[in-house]
């Protein structure tokens, strides 16, 4: 009878053992599952992204050319839209030439509605969308992938040339450093001395911005405002988001600037890092001398 009970009992133990072994099995493959399909979206995003090096030529910037175009290039009629110029009127802008080949990223994907490159931080050197919303390009890549890394994108309410007081583009905190993973660097105040500049390529203008404050900010925070009732109320955005800044970078900033605001998350659900430039050259942007060597990829 004892060694009955005992094989029954070592018998209920064998299955035990078995299932708990099971079911270990199960967990570890699960997670081998999950780390190889967050790996492969990785790298097909960062493969994509590689692809589209081959349209832009931007590793060097030569500013301005000898030749200058004459224009009158204001942007619209409400307070809020900046004018292209300096407050207005005909002026003339220096010419250069695009390093980036609109036609054919805009056969790829009309959407695409400008190029962002950081001077500091190399690997910010990305095409700009803007979607029907900002959910759109949340997780779908500039070849419209669904892919976690998503790409970068202009809010929706933004107007599409970056003429409005202040135009807020978003990017994903990637671990791998793609996207805006990389723009946390910029809480080193040695990162921004480094070069304190960003540049935002269109198909007809190159816009150059000094960034004039680095900050961690609420998600809801006044920082992505868009619109403003008059001068009074920019003037007051301007001086929230210098106090907000991390570390006094001396620019000067007032009602009469355009800015560009770059947003990221951080890890903390309730907070943004946020790197904030002003416009401070403009250029009338032309096609290349000799074209383009790319080969659009449908």
């Amino acid at each position: 009878m004892g060694r009955r009970e005992k094989k029954k009992k070592g018998g209920i133990g064998n299955v035990i053992s078995t299932l708990i072994l099971i079911i270990a099995i199960g967990i570890f493959a699960f997670a081998a599952w999950n780390l190889i399909t967050i790996y492969l979206n990785y790298k097909t995003g960062v493969d994509e992204y590689a692809k589209l090096e081959e349209y832009a030529d931007n590793q060097k910037i030569t500013e301005g050319l000898d030749d200058t175009m004459e224009e009158n290039d204001t942007m619209g009629d409400e307070w809020g839209d900046a004018e292209l110029t300096e407050h207005g009127g005909t002026s003339k802008f220096e010419v250069m030439e695009n390093p980036i080949d609109f036609e054919s990223l805009q056969k790829i994907n009309p959407d695409v509605i400008g190029w962002l490159e950081m001077e500091a931080v190399d690997t910010i050197n990305y095409p700009i969308t803007q979607g029907e919303d900002n959910d759109y390009y949340l997780h779908r890549t500039f070849q419209k992938t669904d892919n976690f890394a998503g790409s970068i994108f202009l809010d929706y309410m933004n107007k599409s040339n970056f003429g409005q007081r202040n135009s807020v583009v978003y990017g994903h905190n990637m671990k791998n450093g793609s996207m805006f993973g990389s723009l946390k660097k910029y809480r080193d105040e040695e990162v921004y001395k480094t070069s304190p500049y960003f540049w935002i390529y269109t198909p007809t203008r190159i816009y150059k911005y000094e960034i004039f404050s680095c900050s961690e900010v609420d998600k809801y925070s006044t920082n992505y405002q868009i619109t403003f009732r008059d001068k009074e109320d920019f003037q007051e955005f301007i001086y929230s988001c210098e106090e907000q800044a991390l570390y006094d970078t001396g620019v000067d900033v007032d009602y009469t600037d355009t800015i560009v605001t770059l947003s990221t998350c951080t890890g903390n659900e309730a907070t943004r890092f946020i790197v904030q430039g002003k416009r401070v050259r403009t250029y009338a942007a032309v096609p290349k001398a000799g074209g383009y060597e790319t080969e659009v990829q449908e």
